[in-house]
């Protein structure tokens, strides 16, 4: 029996893997946390000024390109310690061996599952502030805009176009806030953590930190380490976004059905049928909402593999998982920009929409409101009248007969005759002045949806600057290390 590391079953289904994916996503990251953490070991006297910029000097040196095509060696049990045979082949190997002084590969895994994680957060943060701003966009055009709102499936009440919009544009702000508190949960810096107490050498653990642009530290050493919320809320919050959106899309499909036909999209974003000319099928919603679920069984997925295991140091949060989180983010980020892109060539089918609200029972509801204000019934009691007449006219439904029927059946139901004027019924029943009347805070008032416009235009901008400062940051951070390696004197 062969006893020797690793067992070749082990090579090929965790090490040659795992391998793989480090090159992937973590090389870039892994080659300037050399270069943060040498410079440090220099600034802080631990490590020699020539020593530092021999070791410096071989870290410039790597081959870049074979370094991404390389193939796990059976010497090298995973991509540091192949970095770092690579650095000992390019310096004296007692030398590059320092480099390795107060760290472990435990605080350098975090770093750079950190480092990574934190780009596909801005990532998708952008992708949904872009969403945003079409659907903002298009409730702008649409404040006067009538469309049926549903409740059950069935349709319920008037309203427009910009305040089911506004809704959406809502928890699309709500996903980006989320987004940014991640984002600050995974931007803190655990290295210096080392295996998991830190070092008795005197590091600076926030020169690093700055270094590698991050925004301060993982303070406790323990749970640099340990901890897994930076991830598991990044999941939380990919989650809940994904079914935010899902919502809106099952929405879009039905209206792009020819049942519905409220929403046709471009040519460019739809397939015909290889046997039927005639149809018009919009697979990219299809796909958006199939990537969005995809999306949120990784989320789900990354929180069952967290779920249950031991708080410290286990590769269950490390290499295999690692890719699942960023997989999620990945497949998040393609539903959000279909999703924005198949918008901003649709058409809103405007008059279609209007005709599904006119001369409809939709408006019943302020025609029993109507009846509590001029004629003093309880609300219970109006109620009951106008349910009454909307059965009594049955599918021939109109804003007329629906009158008479409420004015033959009042004597009988509530005692007396209705002193409220037909015209005034019909005005009651006219969907504009359903939606003209609801001008409350939240409600769908044209008056009213020019001021949540305005905040939601400068929410959007406010959300953009952040998304601008951090794109700086972690855009700015490598200048940073190449003027600290100028310095060096």
């Amino acid at each position: 029996m062969n006893d020797r590391f690793p067992a070749p079953i082990y090579d090929e289904t965790v090490l040659a893997v795992n391998f793989g994916d480090a090159k992937k996503y973590f090389l870039e990251f892994l080659l300037e946390l050399h270069y943060a953490h040498t410079l440090m070991l220099c600034r802080q006297g631990i490590l020699p000024l020539p020593e530092a910029k021999l070791c410096l000097q071989a870290l410039d040196r790597l081959d870049r390109s074979a370094l991404a095509s390389a193939v796990r060696g059976g010497t090298c049990e995973d991509l540091f310690f192949h970095v770092e045979t690579c650095l000992r082949q390019g310096c004296d190997p007692d030398v590059a061996g320092k480099m390795h002084t107060a760290r472990s590969r435990n605080d350098i895994d975090i770093t750079l599952y950190r480092m990574a994680l934190r780009r596909e957060i801005l990532k998708l943060n952008a992708a949904l502030l872009d969403a945003s701003q079409v659907l903002l966009d298009w409730a702008s055009n649409h404040v006067r805009t009538l469309i049926p709102a549903y409740t059950h499936s069935q349709p319920a009440q008037p309203t427009t176009l910009a305040h089911y919009l506004l809704a959406a544009i809502e928890f699309l702000g709500r996903d980006a806030k989320r987004l940014q508190a991640v984002f600050a949960t995974v931007n803190r810096s655990p290295l210096g953590a080392c295996a998991i107490t830190t070092t008795g050498f005197p590091i600076d653990r926030e020169y690093t930190a700055g270094l590698l642009g991050f925004e301060g530290l993982q303070f406790n050493s323990y749970g640099a380490i340990a901890a897994v919320d930076y991830f598991t809320e990044a999941a939380g919050v990919v989650a809940v976004a994904m079914v935010n959106l899902g919502k809106l899309v099952q929405d879009l499909l039905l209206w792009c059905s020819e049942e519905f036909g409220f929403l046709r999209l471009s040519d460019a974003y739809v397939q015909v049928s290889s046997i039927m000319p005639q149809k018009r099928n919009p697979v990219a919603l299809e796909h958006t909402r199939i990537l969005a679920s995809k999306a949120l069984g990784e989320a789900q997925a990354v929180l069952t593999c967290a779920h249950n295991t031991p708080f410290g140091d286990i590769v269950d949060s490390e290499d295999d998982i690692q890719p699942l989180v960023l997989s999620m983010f990945i497949d998040a980020l393609r539903a959000a920009r279909l999703f924005t892109g198949l918008l901003k060539g649709a058409e809103i089918r405007s008059k279609r929409l209007h005709r599904r609200v006119e001369d409809t029972s939709l408006t019943v509801t302020e025609l029993a409101d109507t009846l509590v204000r001029k004629e003093g019934l309880s609300f219970r009691l109006s109620h009951q009248l106008v349910s009454a007449a909307v059965k009594a006219v049955g599918p021939q439904y109109t804003h007329r007969r629906m009158v008479a029927a409420l004015k033959r059946l009042a004597p009988k139901l509530i005692g007396r005759p209705l002193k409220i004027t037909h015209r005034e019924c019909l005005q009651a029943l006219d969907p504009m002045h359903f939606v003209e009347i609801r001008n409350v805070d939240g409600g769908p008032a044209p008056d009213r949806m020019k001021d949540v416009l305005g905040k939601a235009q400068a929410e959007l901008k406010s959300n953009h600057s952040w998304l601008t400062r951090k794109q700086r940051l972690l855009q700015n951070y490598p200048k940073r290390i190449r003027e600290a390696i100028a310095n060096l004197r």
